[in-house]
Order: C-alpha cells, then sequence, then structure tokens
C-alpha cells in the first residue's frame, strides 16, 4: 500500500506540477519554522496546516502545489516506522516542528499547505469500557447474571452477560463511530468459572482479544497465578506446567495490559507499560492504567513477590504529567479501585468508597475515570469528570462518547451511559466457536461426580456470620491436613463463589450428585492449603481481625472449633470462650491450623496469620474439598452452631 501510495504521489506530482504554476521544490534540509514555532500562524491556523499534512490525498497535495518529493517523504512519516498506514505508529504532525522535520517541507510545502488547508474542528471518539471480566465466557447465573432496572430487585431485572453477546453488543457499538477504543479495568481474569479457570484464563484472553478489547489496566486477581505467569497470558506460550491443552497454540493477549503503578524491585521498572496513546485524526488520547496499591493485601503474597504497588493518586498525576508534556490533552484513566452506591445502574446515589478520595486528588487533565474491583454498577460525575463502573462478568458496557477539539486536544464535550449486554441478540459467531472448542475439552473433567450431598450448601449466613458450605469447606480442609498435624481450619466468605444445590444438574448427573465442576465452581480460586502453628493467643488475634471498622469478614470454622462474639464490644475485645472439642483454649499453648494460601500470607486483613510458624503447603482447595465430598456420601448439611453470637437479634 505505502509504495502504491509514494508511486501515485510521484506521477501526480509530475504530471500535476503545471496546474499551480509549477511545484516547486524545496531543498531536502530546507525549514520553514525560524524563531516561531508557530510559523506566524495562530493555533488555529497551525492545526489546519497539519491537518492537511496529515489527512490530503497525494492527488490534493500536488494539486496544491506541494512537489513530489515532498508528498512522498509526507506519506512515508504518516505510515510510521512499519510503513503501513492505519497503525498506531503512524506519524500525526501535531506540532509544526515534527511537520518541519519531514524532507523536502520547506517554506515553499508550508505556503501551499498553509493555502490549501481546510480549518480544523471537533472530533468524535468512543470509549468502550468493561471491568472485572473474571472469565465469563458463559451467561453468568442467578443475580449475578442480571441488571437490576427499577426499585424491585426481582421483577426490575435483565438478565445479562456472556462473552457471545458482550462481543455482539461491543461490535454494534463500536459500528456507531469510527473512532472507538474499547478497554477495560482489571480482573479479566482471575476467580474464574471451570471452563476459562482449567486452561489458566487463556479462553478468557482469546474471547476479549476476539471481542476487540484494546487495552487493559492490571487488577488484583491479574496476580493469582504470579506475575511470571501474566507476563504468558499477554505475550502467548504453553503453560510450564501443563503445556498446551487444545491443538491450537495459545499466542498470547491482542490487547494490551497497563501497569503504571506496578514495580518490578529489581528493575524499578514497570511490570507493563504504564499508559497507551491512541490517534485519532488531529487529536490523541491518552490511556493510563493502575491497579490498586492495596493489591498485597488482597492477593496471595507468591503472586507478587518482587513487585512494588505505588500510590494510585501520585501514579496517576505522573503520568497525567509526563501525556500532558507530549502535548496530550485527553486522559481516561483505567483503575482497578472503585466504590458502591444505592442506586441504579446508571446512577450515582450514596456513592462511597475509595474511589471518591482518588478521584479529588486527581490532576485536572484527567478526564475520564473507568473503575472496577467493587463490581458494582455506577454512572458519576465528580469534579467535572465521568467516574464509571459496569458491574462484573461482562453485564455492562460504559460507553463514552468524548468530542475533542483539534485545535486544543481538549475534551469540549461529554456524555456516557452503561449499556446493558442483552442476551437478545446474536451471538458472535467466532466466540461460539472458541466456547465449543474448549468445552470439549473441559467436559470430562467438570463432569466428574465426586459426591453425593443431602441438601443445599448454600452461602446464606446465619445471625452469626455461618454459613453450610463455608463449613464443609472448612471441615474438608482439616480433614486434608490432618495428616500435617492439624487441628482447626478456617475459610474466608469471600473465597465462596457459588452455591452447591442438591437438585442442580451441570452435567447429566443424577439429583444430589455434585460434580467436580460444580465443587470448583463454589471455590474457583485454586489456592494450595497452609498449615502452620499459631498459639491461643494468636488465635484470639486472629479471630478479633474479622472486624475492620464496620465491616466484619466472619470466617467458617471447622467442627469441633467454637467460640461465642459480642459486636457491641469495642475492636479487639469481641471474642471469648475459645474452646476445641470442649476444651478451653490455652493462650500459650500451640495450635496447628490450616486455611488456604490466600489468608495464609495475611489476605482479607488477617495479618496475625503472617506470624504462623512451620508452615507447610499442601493440596490444592478444590481437591480437598472434591476428596472430603467423596469420603462422606451422602453428606449431610452441618448444623449452623460452632459460633454463638450473644447479640444476635431474636429469630422470628
Amino acid at each position: 500500500m505505502r509504495g502504491g501510495l509514494l508511486g501515485l504521489a510521484l506521477m501526480v506530482g509530475c504530471g500535476g506540477a503545471g496546474t499551480r504554476g509549477g511545484a516547486a521544490e524545496d531543498a531536502e534540509q530546507a525549514a520553514f519554522l525560524g524563531a516561531d514555532a508557530q510559523g506566524g500562524l495562530d493555533a488555529a491556523g497551525a492545526c489546519a496546516v497539519r491537518k492537511q499534512a496529515r489527512e490530503a490525498t497525494p492527488a490534493a497535495l500536488a494539486a496544491a502545489g506541494v512537489g513530489p518529493k515532498a508528498v512522498a517523504a509526507l506519506l512515508a512519516h504518516r505510515a510510521g516506522p512499519d510503513g503501513q498506514p492505519g497503525t498506531p505508529d503512524d506519524g500525526g504532525f501535531d506540532t509544526l516542528a515534527e511537520l518541519d522535520a519531514v524532507p523536502f517541507v520547506g517554506p515553499e510545502a508550508f505556503k501551499w499547505l498553509q493555502a490549501s488547508a481546510p480549518p480544523c474542528g471537533d472530533i468524535a471518539v468512543q470509549v468502550l469500557g468493561i471491568n472485572d471480566f473474571h472469565g465469563n465466557l458463559l451467561p453468568p447465573s442467578g443475580s449475578g447474571g442480571r441488571i437490576q432496572t427499577g426499585p424491585d430487585r426481582e421483577k426490575d431485572a435483565v438478565e445479562a452477560g456472556g462473552v457471545e453477546y458482550l462481543a455482539t453488543h461491543l461490535a454494534r457499538l463500536a459500528a456507531t463511530s469510527p473512532n472507538t477504543v474499547i478497554v477495560a479495568a482489571g480482573d479479566l481474569v482471575g476467580a474464574s468459572p471451570l471452563i476459562s479457570a482449567l486452561f489458566h484464563d487463556e479462553p478468557a484472553i482469546e474471547a476479549l482479544s476476539l471481542a476487540g478489547l484494546d487495552a487493559a489496566a492490571v487488577g488484583n486477581h491479574e496476580f493469582d497465578e504470579g506475575w511470571a505467569e501474566l507476563l504468558r497470558l499477554q505475550r502467548g506460550g504453553c503453560h510450564p506446567k501443563d503445556g498446551c491443552r487444545t491443538a491450537v497454540p495459545f499466542a498470547g493477549a491482542d490487547f494490551q495490559y497497563l501497569g503504571a503503578n506496578v514495580i518490578v524491585e529489581a528493575t524499578g521498572e514497570t511490570l507493563f507499560p504504564p499508559t497507551l496513546v491512541r490517534r485519532f485524526g488531529g487529536v490523541r488520547v491518552g490511556f493510563i492504567g493502575l491497579t490498586l496499591e492495596g493489591t498485597p493485601s488482597v492477593t496471595v503474597a507468591s503472586g507478587v513477590k518482587g513487585l512494588r504497588f505505588g500510590d494510585e493518586i501520585a501514579t496517576i498525576n505522573a503520568q497525567a504529567a509526563a501525556l500532558k508534556a507530549q502535548g496530550i490533552e485527553t486522559i481516561v484513566v483505567l483503575i482497578h479501585e472503585g466504590g458502591k452506591t444505592t442506586g441504579l445502574y446508571n446512577g450515582c446515589e450514596g456513592l462511597s468508597g475509595p474511589i471518591i478520595d482518588i478521584v479529588a486528588g486527581l490532576d485536572a487533565a484527567v478526564d475520564v475515570v473507568l473503575t472496577g474491583h467493587s463490581h458494582q454498577a455506577y454512572l458519576c460525575r465528580l469534579g467535572g469528570r465521568i467516574v464509571a463502573s459496569g458491574a462484573h462478568a461482562g453485564r455492562l458496557v460504559t460507553d463514552v462518547d468524548l468530542t475533542i477539539s483539534e485545535v486544543t486536544g481538549d475534551v469540549v464535550s461529554m456524555q456516557a451511559e452503561n449499556v446493558i449486554v442483552t442476551r437478545d441478540v446474536p451471538k458472535a459467531p467466532a466466540l461460539t466457536a472458541l466456547i465449543e472448542r474448549y468445552q470439549a475439552v473441559a467436559a470430562p473433567l467438570a463432569n466428574r461426580v465426586v459426591g453425593v450431598v443431602e441438601g443445599d450448601l448454600t452461602r446464606a449466613l446465619s445471625p452469626a456470620g455461618e454459613s453450610s458450605l463455608g463449613n464443609v469447606i472448612a471441615d474438608a480442609q482439616l480433614a486434608a491436613t490432618r495428616a500435617e498435624g492439624a487441628v482447626i481450619a478456617f475459610m474466608n466468605p469471600g473465597g465462596l463463589r457459588a452455591d452447591i444445590g442438591a437438585a442442580q444438574v451441570a452435567g447429566g448427573e443424577a439429583p444430589g450428585q455434585v460434580t467436580y465442576g460444580e465443587a470448583f465452581t463454589a471455590q474457583p480460586f485454586n489456592n494450595l492449603l497452609v498449615s502452620m502453628d499459631l498459639t491461643g493467643a494468636q488465635l484470639d488475634t486472629l479471630l478479633e481481625q474479622q472486624w475492620k471498622g464496620d465491616r466484619a469478614r466472619i470466617l467458617s470454622v471447622s467442627q469441633g472449633f467454637r467460640y461465642r462474639y459480642d459486636a457491641r464490644k469495642p475492636l479487639g475485645d469481641r471474642v471469648d470462650a475459645l474452646t476445641l472439642d470442649g476444651k478451653p483454649i490455652d493462650p500459650a499453648a500451640t495450635y496447628r491450623i490450616t486455611v488456604n494460601s490466600f489468608l495464609a500470607d495475611g489476605g482479607d486483613t488477617f495479618a496475625i496469620l503472617g506470624e504462623g510458624q512451620r508452615r507447610v503447603t499442601g493440596a490444592v482447595d478444590v481437591d480437598a474439598l472434591a476428596d472430603w465430598l467423596a469420603a462422606h456420601q451422602p453428606l449431610p448439611v452441618p448444623t449452623l452452631d460452632r459460633i454463638t453470637r450473644v447479640d444476635a437479634p431474636k429469630q422470628p
């Protein structure tokens, strides 16, 4: 294509020279700028000249009197180092100095460009955002597969999500604007359903690449399997342990991960590029991508070892300054941190959370902040900026429409809405084919029956904070590590992701039977079990750390261990009456306990677990659950009587 354009430029330039009295050729190094960097033009005039140099056809340039060598040089600069026009490395003539540096573009070419230049105007740019996809290739079920549209949670709800529908919605939205970029605010992978997690989330990466994703901030779950594995997801290649498990080699992401505040301690460099710049005609939009500074506190420590996570506000402002230094005035932030609201998916009622202070501290140059992490849906205006989040699991697309001045590069106007990914559109065929390919490989493992239950194992909480599913998992983890001397196991509520229903049928099994896929869906993190020694006093501290401010994270406990608490008492003094098999816990004695690797490294702010001694890593958590189910057929639903809440409201 480049050769054709240059050839045309030379032919048209020679043949059409007489139309303007002969094309005057500048010397190769001739300059048209002197001390005045604007060439005597105002901002609008300079913009018009740059626009003409960037957009005029070879025939139009020749007709305007620009010499053939200058035309050829202009086209070569437009095409960029790769020689292909229409790619991200194209030269855009963002300053007159950049234009002046092009060979053969001197005073004569500048004169003709100025005389024939059309005026600059505004350009419409569309930014489509998603967040917290979590490998949800298939339509999510239950409340997590709907978007509430009115006051009644049950009646006013729309079924939403599924990557086949997400891809169709993205394509339809992109078709409304030639200047579209598709971005994400983290947690595309991790805590994923079996169809993606079985393959280390390669299917999620492939699916979003097919759907047209351009860039994504890293989130905390991107580090679940370590940052070396995250680099593999970006670059491609077989898994170092499991290899390539399908006939199609994994090529890596077609989109670019961004990590402005993720620093490799050994080098001081960011793990991924901090920013991405996209050009749309005469304007450029800068994207800054980052995760929450607190990523180490919500991620297994081994996954972030050797990394440092910078402050969100300081990082964004530093990168915004760098973009402004390049002349970029429109800036979009993709941040894996968010807030919560009390309103509907396109509202901002009752917004709370860390995103408020972050946005308040940002440089005025930041125009849009697309957020994640909280799994909430909201659309806000904070300090003149659009601040939005699109729930999770691919149920919403945040559609941001910007009008940007070609003269200044600033946003003239902007509007946004969260668009529901409804399931009343055709499925994207390429995504259907991808899902079918992975389902064929996953089915034998996912549909393997591992046990039988007498009733539903659910995440529903008792007044004291217990759940039947949490108790079963704690029992399973204790059983899996008794050989290590464990006497108590704890399970965090955030690790419980789906109920196990007795009547649920996932792969043709009989009612009451539980498949490996169902067990995995309930507990999808692939955490390892860690046994360690704690004193009785440290056990008490562990239980006191279940409260942080007004927020409680009540751990499920294994059978034989009991305690009580009074939430009315001050923090740090709520728990007492700890017993094991009916005997009081001795503060000075040592007890061997088991938790998953996320908790073992201080996750969910249970810092005391980082002090555990004689740590031994054991089986994968979901395998322990599968073994427990296999050993107890049928498994009864446990009673919820291991924790006593003194201040619990009376039951009717």
